[in-house]
């Protein structure tokens, strides 16, 4: 795996995805290293971001990296008209892998095809995200102690969702058993269940997100994603789709889990929060350890 690109969550099989989570489990007992102290990551935002970048930075830094990049487009040579190729080209002698993320799908894998240093997509408009996979899935392995024969529902904006899509692709591995609940305008695409009918996997449609609760092993909430409407008068209507309650969680599973991919608006009330089947926060945490697995793995050092 070492130099190779993650641009889908296709590049890597079930057994590479699973080395990934191996060597995350390794940097949660061991956070702190040096392996990469004679590396530059360079760390390429085009689109705002929080806890995707600074889990990045934060993996870089506990490894002993240095990082170079920036946090918005506006700040660069890109506003003057620099195309994409240019900036990669460039920012590459400059680094020894990129990470990056770019409104536009699609973007990543060009970048890929024309860099000479490794690319890891750190999300391309609505298509995927990766590395949000990798740690969702070490996050429902740590809480359910396994991967396969699960009930997952995914919940919101399924149409626009990227982590949605690619987390969908991966637990397609599993023999998991869908739940998809969405508003009629925000279904998944055609294109994201034909992996479920490839692998003849069960997979279940619903409008209301209260039939699926009792039954599934991970609840995964994302928000309505107002960016991604051309329609202001659409997203206005359909925005406030699902709100968890605790009060909502009367009926689970012993071993059910509240996962959300962040930031959350309003679909998960704050009084879930201090709940023991809330788990968001500590998937977020999850990212770091996945991240400096996935860079240790990619540079050679694993």
């Amino acid at each position: 795996m070492k130099n190779k690109s993650l641009v889908s969550i296709n590049d890597f099989t079930k057994e590479e995805q699973l080395r990934v989570l191996e060597a995350a489990r390794e940097f949660e007992a061991n956070p702190v290293q040096t392996i990469l102290k004679d590396h530059v990551i360079a760390s390429l935002f085009f689109e705002p971001s929080t806890r995707t970048r600074l889990s990045f930075e934060s993996a870089i830094s506990r490894l002993g990296g240095k990082i170079v990049g920036f946090s918005e487009a506006s700040n660069t040579s890109v506003k003057k008209g620099e195309s994409l190729r240019d900036t990669i080209l460039t920012i590459a002698n400059y680094s020894d892998l990129i990470v990056m993320r770019n409104p536009i799908e699609g973007s990543a894998r060009f970048a890929s095809e024309i860099s000479p240093v490794p690319i890891i997509n750190a999300g391309d408009g609505s298509n995927q995200h990766p590395t949000q996979t990798l740690l969702d899935l070490y996050s429902i392995l740590q809480t359910q102690d396994t991967l396969d024969n699960l009930h997952v529902a995914f919940v919101g904006d399924l149409k626009y969702g990227r982590t949605v899509h690619s987390l969908v692709i991966a637990l397609c591995n599993y023999n998991t058993t869908f739940h998809l609940v969405s508003p009629v305008e925000l279904k998944l695409p055609s294109s994201v269940k034909m992996h479920i009918k490839e692998k003849n996997l069960a997979y279940h449609q619903y409008t209301s997100m209260e039939e699926v609760i009792p039954n599934t092993d991970i609840l995964y909430m994302t928000r309505i994603q107002k960016e991604r409407f051309s329609d202001p008068l659409e997203f206005e209507r359909i925005k406030n789709s699902y709100n968890l309650h605790k009060d909502m969680l009367v009926d689970t599973k012993e071993n059910f889990k509240i996962l959300h991919p962040m930031p959350r608006v309003n679909e998960i009330h704050i009084n879930v929060d201090e709940d023991p089947r809330a788990y968001y926060f500590q998937q977020a945490l999850n990212g770091v350890y996945v991240r400096q697995a996935l860079l240790s793995i990619l540079l050679g050092y694993r």
